[in-house]
């Protein structure tokens, strides 16, 4: 019997999607709508095209990027070696020549026999297997048809906070309570002094925000679009008066630090992201500070002078879904398991992640077609442990999240030096990698 395939987008993680399912045997129709229609934030008529930075980030097998690359090279992605073929000079990171690295990508996708390009607008989620990879500018009738199939659980703007590393925040400074003794350790309490609290909030009045592009705006949405309004930055928050912070996302009642017996003059409190407690977001912190203002600014807050970022704060828009109520760990969905998510519309944030989460949408729509078990790779790999964080129904306030050490499990030995440390994870992730990949080539 023929497998069939409709892919919805033409990003990079539609293209991966594509050629992944056609690789496996699927007759693929990949629908995009350029040239006939242009988001607002894509100028270029070819497949996969790089809106932001041209960075894909670190190479270097023993980072969290370079990880995933190595991963999705092993998995037979077309985006990796497209960008490797147009690479340009960038360090240690892999950045590529926009327009060569999407031509690239093009040919290869129109070139491939089992996959046929309808240039046209989709409107509505078609019939049969579907891959959704729509991207984060996803509106129109689409948005609609999918806010109805996942129960208008569709957010449109992206207000989040940082997130740090647990192992990263100096709890010589730091301690765990809840306020007025409501919990255990779910929560980091950094406390400020007087002077710490007003040399802080200066700092942050006057920090440099990011740019806003008209579509980012969130006044500029449809009405039926949610947004988030009463997540007001930290910044635009403190400008309000020197207490207005104090008094709202960093105000300290309920607490006090039991090591001293002193209430702070104002806290930031650190909220558990994932079950493990590896990371840690700012709570009451959604920010439009430009990245290095926030490292900056940020590193003031006690205990936190060293932190490890794996996420910055941001303000924009964005659309994705509530993939932890909505998805099984393969990208499919839980209540209509013939139609996958794949790319930034599923909460997996960057370039490189948007492709994996394609990759691994294409391989298991096919292997769904087949009546085979879903290829979830092991969460020691960096591609797991993305698809478990997508999945994770015990993760409450779904943010998007890229590829980072802190999603990885523990290795359990202590490594102070942080190279070594992160290879012995690169090595564990890619023995574990071929190990379940030699187990799934036993199929019959």
């Amino acid at each position: 019997m023929e497998k069939k395939i409709t892919v919805i987008g033409g990003g990079l993680a539609g293209c991966e999607a594509a050629w992944s399912a056609a690789q496996a045997g699927a007759q693929v129709t990949l629908i995009e709508m350029k040239p006939l229609k242009f988001s607002p934030a894509h100028k270029y008529g070819g497949f996969a095209e790089l809106v932001c930075s041209n960075s894909l980030k670190a190479s270097r097998v023993n980072s969290a990027a370079g990880l995933l690359k190595e991963e999705m090279r092993r998995l037979g992605s077309v985006t990796v070696p497209c960008a490797e073929e147009n690479a340009v000079a960038a360090g240690g990171a892999l950045a590529v020549d926009r327009e060569k690295f999407s031509d690239s990508v093009t040919k290869k996708i129109r070139s491939h026999p089992n996959i046929t390009v309808k240039n046209e607008i989709c409107q509505e989620i078609p019939e049969g297997c579907c891959i959704i990879a729509s991207g984060p500018l996803t509106e129109g009738r689409l948005a609609e048809s999918i806010g109805r199939l996942c129960g208008n659980r569709l957010s449109f703007f992206d207000a989040a906070a940082p997130i740090v590393t647990f192992d990263s925040v100096n709890m010589d400074k730091a301690f765990f309570a809840a306020r007025y003794g409501r919990g255990g350790d779910d929560y980091i309490n950094c406390p400020f002094t007087k002077e710490e609290y007003l040399a802080f909030h200066s700092e942050l009045v006057n920090a440099q925000s990011a740019p806003v592009h008209d579509f980012d705006r969130p006044e500029n949405s449809r009405d039926d679009f949610t947004v988030y309004e009463g997540c007001m930055p930290i910044e635009v928050l403190a400008k309000r008066g020197e207490d207005a912070a104090r008094y709202g996302a960093m105000k300290p009642v309920g607490l006090t630090d039991s090591r001293t017996g002193i209430k702070p003059y104002a806290v930031v409190q650190l909220r558990r992201e994932n079950a493990e407690g590896t990371l840690f977001n700012l709570v009451g912190f959604q920010t439009n500070l430009k990245f290095p203002e926030q490292k900056r600014v940020f590193s003031m807050i006690p205990g936190l002078e060293n932190a490890e970022f794996v996420r910055y704060g941001v303000m924009h828009r964005n659309s994705f879904i509530d993939s932890p109520r909505l998805l099984n760990g393969d990208f499919s969905m839980r209540n209509s398991p013939e139609i996958f998510f794949a790319g930034q519309i599923t909460g997996v944030e960057g370039y490189m992640e948007s492709a994996a989460s394609g990759i691994l949408a294409g391989i298991n729509a096919v292997r769904r077609l087949d009546g085979k078990a879903p290829l979830i790779l092991p969460r020691e790999t960096m591609t797991g442990a993305l698809s478990r964080y997508i999945s994770d129904e015990t993760v409450e306030n779904f943010q998007p999240m890229g590829a980072n050490m802190g999603i990885l499990p523990d290795i359990g030995v202590r490594i102070k030096d942080k190279q070594e440390r992160y290879q012995a994870v690169a090595d564990r992730a890619l023995a574990a990698f071929e190990e379940y990949m030699e187990g799934i080539s036993d199929e019959r």
